[in-house]
């Protein structure tokens, strides 16, 4: 097979039927844009710059905070072009290249959010174990194996949109480039690439799934088994974080699914709307999650905004 060489570029949609009101549209958008890049650069900020985080479970939220941003500089700076300047044309190697990386970053929030079920596994499971089990080396080697299993099993379907013919309309129904957009105007046999993805989800995030349940079950296990109940209750209490995480990311997950698979008579508007939820909730919602319910976390952000007060 060649390379398409197609050069008619795809066109992005932001809200069909409300071009007028794109202007006001924006601006919920922007508003959860910077609130996403200051929420999480300022957890990676404060891991990076304060000792006490210097831990594995800090470690592991440092790449889901790093996910997090990732998905959204990679989709919002088309849709903010499409509402904003409606710069709808965008050439296939870029599309390309943002379809990649949004289901990349996915896939490997979903293996963080595994590693880090993981890390309150041995926590609690191993509490005097803890930083000799989940070393520096063994946290990144951790890290760099979701990498890449995440960006390895994504890769084949995206390759092979490069050697399909676009031979029909070009209009995406999105203000960024999603696989099974592109797919629906190649005119070519594209049964690889509608298959593909299902098993990349069954193999993998409904596999991560189930894993982070069973190590849950043995969490709770572990914790009924601690006589007392303060110290039961503090042990719960500090994987209450990660499971508000888990089901902003998978509630998402699953709405989206049932909206693409059982709404076809829903308005556009609808499915729009829930991938934007599935791309920008998560990200901004786990900065707030960890803000709120870690007291590390909390001082370190009031050590951060009281030291200009303090050199004053």
């Amino acid at each position: 097979m060649l390379f398409n060489t197609t050069t008619s570029p795809f066109l992005l949609t932001g809200f069909p039927g409300m071009d007028k009101a794109h202007h006001w549209i924006s601006i919920p958008l922007l508003v959860v844009y910077i609130s996403i890049i200051l929420g999480n650069g300022t957890l990676l900020f404060l891991i990076r710059d304060d000792h006490n985080l210097h831990e594995p479970m800090y470690y592991f939220l440092a790449m889901l905070a790093a996910t997090d941003l990732g998905v959204t500089l990679t989709t919002m700076p088309t849709v903010l072009g499409v509402l904003w300047l409606n710069h709808r044309k965008i050439g296939h190697g870029v599309c390309f290249f943002q379809a990649y990386f949004i289901h990349t970053l996915s896939i490997v929030e979903s293996g963080v959010l595994l590693a880090m079920a993981y890390d309150r596994f041995i926590a609690i499971r191993h509490p005097l174990r803890y930083t000799s089990i989940l070393t520096n080396t063994k946290v990144m080697k951790i890290g760099m194996g979701v990498l890449t299993r995440a960006s390895l099993s994504i890769m084949p379907i995206i390759i092979r949109l490069h050697w399909f013919p676009y031979c029909r309309h070009h209009v995406l129904s999105h203000a960024f480039c999603l696989h099974q957009d592109v797919i629906k105007l190649a005119c070519a046999n594209v049964t690889f690439n509608r298959l593909y993805p299902v098993v990349v989800v069954f193999a993998m995030v409904l596999l991560d799934f189930f894993i982070i349940s069973f190590s849950y079950i043995l969490i709770l296990k572990t914790v009924m088994g601690i006589v007392s109940g303060e110290e039961r209750a503090k042990a719960l209490n500090t994987c209450v974080s990660h499971i508000c995480c888990i089901l902003v990311f998978y509630v998402t997950v699953v709405g989206l699914t049932f909206i693409h698979r059982f709404g076809k008579h829903v308005p556009h508007v609808v499915h729009i709307t829930m991938s934007y939820i599935y791309f920008l909730f998560p990200p901004f919602m786990n900065p707030v999650i960890y803000s709120i319910k870690t007291q590390q976390i909390q001082r370190g952000i009031i050590r951060l905004f009281s030291l200009p007060r303090t050199r004053v």
